[in-house]
């Protein structure tokens, strides 16, 4: 199966992806802990964990990597 580089992920797919796929163990760790924050989140929390998860990826490089990037700053603009 092909994977599809260009579909822009939801939030938590995105925050999801980063943290099985991630290069990096802070930001895996940082992932990780974004996704346990959204458990039983209030409003707001989701775009301060999509914020911190993408700021932690900028040594993250591929097109995964781009794609998931991409995905959170989507998600950031139209928020």
């Amino acid at each position: 199966m092909a994977t599809d580089y260009e579909r822009t992920l939801g939030v938590v797919e995105a925050i999801t992806a980063a943290k099985d796929q991630c290069p990096s163990g802070r930001a895996r760790s940082l992932a990780e802990s974004a996704l346990t924050a959204l458990k039983n989140a209030e409003p707001g929390v989701l775009r301060q964990q999509a914020w911190l998860v993408m700021n932690a990826l900028q040594g993250w490089r591929g097109e995964r990597a781009d794609q998931v990037r991409r995905s959170l700053g989507a998600f950031l603009e139209n928020d």
